[in-house]
């Protein structure tokens, strides 16, 4: 921003029209506050678009019925597995192409492009068929009654059949996140949330002409919306505004980039795979205490998700200034823009802390008003919100490790503070001590506030300066 503490408003708003119009995409030379800003704004936007979404659609569903609120949870909880690979290869593509725009080798940056998304495509088609084919064995699979699997068998046949809009949305929005045009994927996440918010009811309820599909409906509105983003984010790399403009000659497939973006998403996949499983393990042993529990789980995540989305923006941002720094040769620069970005991230997750412990039972009453869906709603809230100052440093300093291109770390991480910590203890708690849903809430902060503290212990060390993507 400016040498001063201190800003107007008209520098203020002046700054903030120059981050969402996407005007400044030098982000190595200059003051680090204002690259962390510029990056930050449009990230943190799309990320709240997201979330935005998030709270909307669950506050249609919810209007269905707790077994439709549960199936959402169920199917998301299976489908952050697929989406595991999809965020490998996203944050392969983010660390390659922000190293290359580093280099100024703007054609390498357009080669690992296309190679990520030729890997997304292949990924997506095996998964979707898979979804398609077994919607209602993967339900049961996740311990969902039979009545249950009869209203929402639906929803998960599309969302996850339909699984390459969102793969490719989010894989694209990737790329331009590493380019520096964080304005661009923001814009995508608009048009893309923005669809879906105003087509879910006429899916879900049946509005004007359109039959009426239920919980089902939510996942045809989705996959309308985020395709037409996607098809909005092909037209901007092939004729738009982008640093990356690709051409016809470079839709070739070249093996030793394809090579080299796998190699660096294994670590990221397998980083997902641990931590998605383990939600995944979580939503198992929730499962277990009965519909109504679940819903209260469920609409709780979302509204979480909510305020970890910008916080999401912030780290993404992180991540964008660590592999162009790193790529420019300036790696204390690259450490200096992880340190500030996770203050900033801080401030904004204590404020929000405040108001989810204050008023936990107050929200999720805005989405079901059953006693027993708002009483676990609300405990889950208040217990994971009690973390939220480490999940900020967590998130952001994670991130940083991504887009150096050290994904083995963050693995690691995740290994020790998901599967040897989060998983046992929620099962000890919850049910062999007897806590019920407690004692999830209480294994998932605990494990969220080790992660935090032992990233930050391995980002000292500085071994992520030294890597080679």
């Amino acid at each position: 921003m400016t040498t001063s503490n201190k800003i107007s408003l008209k520098q203020f708003l002046s700054y903030f029209w120059i981050a969402v119009t996407g005007k400044e995409t030098e982000f190595t030379t200059g003051s680090i506050r204002r690259a962390i800003f510029m990056l930050s704004i449009p990230m943190i936007l799309e990320m709240m678009m997201e979330s935005i979404f998030a709270i909307v659609d669950i506050a249609y569903v919810s209007q269905v019925s707790v077994n439709a609120v549960a199936t959402i949870g169920l199917t998301e909880s299976v489908i952050t597995l697929v989406y595991a690979v999809a965020i490998g290869l996203s944050m392969a593509a983010t660390a390659v192409v922000a190293r290359r725009v580093g280099e100024k080798d703007i054609k390498g940056a357009r080669e690992a492009a296309v190679q990520a998304i030729a890997l997304g495509i292949l990924v997506s088609i095996l998964v979707g068929i898979i979804g398609f084919l077994y919607a209602k064995e993967i339900l049961a699979l996740m311990g969902a009654e039979p009545d249950l699997i009869a209203e929402g068998y639906g929803y998960t046949k599309w969302l996850i059949g339909g699984n390459a809009t969102i793969m490719l949305l989010f894989l694209i929005n990737a790329i331009f996140r590493g380019a520096g045009n964080a304005s661009i994927a923001m814009w995508t996440l608009v048009l893309s949330n923005g669809l879906n918010i105003v087509l879910d009811p006429f899916f879900i309820f049946g509005w004007g002409p359109f039959p009426e599909y239920g919980v089902m409906g939510a996942a045809v509105a989705t996959n309308i919306g985020r395709g037409s983003a996607v098809l909005f984010q092909l037209g901007i790399l092939f004729f738009g505004w982008g640093k990356i403009k690709l051409m016809a000659q470079d839709l070739v497939l070249n093996i030793k980039v394809m090579v080299n973006l796998i190699k660096v998403s294994l670590g990221g996949i397998a980083q997902f795979l641990i931590g998605t499983s383990s939600w995944v393990f979580l939503m198992r042993i929730m499962s277990e205490f009965g519909s109504e529990v679940l819903a209260g789980y469920t609409i709780a995540i979302r509204v979480i998700m909510f305020t970890l989305m910008p916080s999401w923006g912030m780290s993404n941002a992180a991540a964008t200034l660590v592999g162009q720094n790193l790529g420019a040769k300036q790696p204390d620069r690259a450490e200096k823009s992880v340190w500030k970005t996770g203050k900033y991230n801080a401030y904004f997750m204590g404020f929000v802390s405040l108001l989810y412990l204050i008023f936990a039972k107050q929200i999720i009453n805005l989405f079901n008003d059953t006693p027993n869906v708002v009483e676990n709603g609300a405990l889950c809230l208040q217990i994971i919100a009690a973390g939220y100052i480490f999940y900020a440093y967590g998130m952001v300093v994670t991130q940083a490790f991504n887009g150096s291109g050290d994904t083995q770390t963050p693995t690691k991480i995740n290994f020790i503070s998901f599967w040897l910590f989060q998983l046992p203890v929620a099962y000890l708690l919850a049910i062999v001590l007897g806590l019920g849903s407690k004692g999830v809430f209480i294994a998932i902060t605990t494990a969220e506030v080790l992660l935090a503290v032992l990233a930050m212990i391995w980002f000292k060390k500085g071994n992520w300066k030294k890597v080679q993507v």
